[in-house]
């Protein structure tokens, strides 16, 4: 076993965990704090691939300012604090358990058919010293991509525009009016 094998096999536990930790916790904070030890992880995947621009946009963008967007929302509306009745649907477990089984098989699948994989082509050095560059994925990013990119700065605006509305009108029932004077 080589050490890469053994560090990216730790790293893959750790990631594993994490993800069940964030779908298993109770709290809503905990699980956004294993949200982000996930994507620490996904980071460190980046960077032993030869990613480190992606590997920093990852813990910049997702860890740092998506996440802060996350936990500033589930703190401002109290959701760790709030718990609904449970509303017991009884195909969800059975579906998921066939999905995750599906999930698993497909990644075997992958795994196993990895040697019968025609082998990539050539690459120039030129390709390679431009493939993962910021320039190239600005450029990509502000060409082709420029719609999509545009459609989720306007989706994330919306749900944070959407959530400050939610508390605003909550907190409204929750404080006592006070006797207006006449």
């Amino acid at each position: 076993m080589t050490l890469d094998l053994i560090i990216f096999l730790v790293l893959a536990t750790i990631a594993v965990l994490a993800a069940l930790a964030m779908l298993l916790s109770d709290n809503a904070i905990y699980s956004a704090l294993f949200l982000i030890l996930n994507f620490a992880v996904v980071s460190v995947f980046y960077l032993m691939l030869n990613a480190p621009f992606i590997a920093m946009v990852q813990v910049t963008v997702y860890a740092g300012a998506i996440m802060v967007l996350f936990l500033f929302v589930i703190m401002l509306l109290g959701a760790d604090k709030l718990r609904q009745p449970q509303t017991d649907i009884p195909w969800q477990q059975p579906l998921a358990i066939l999905l995750g089984l599906v999930l698993l098989g497909v990644a075997a699948f992958a795994i196993v058919s990895r040697g019968s994989v025609s082998a990539p082509l050539p690459l120039s050095d030129q390709m390679i010293s431009a493939f993962g560059s910021p320039f190239e994925l600005g450029k990509l990013l502000f060409t082709t991509y420029l719609f999509p990119f545009e459609v989720t700065s306007f989706l994330l605006l919306v749900a944070m525009i959407g959530a400050i509305v939610l508390t605003k009108e909550e907190k409204a029932k929750l404080l006592p009016r006070r006797p207006t004077k006449t």
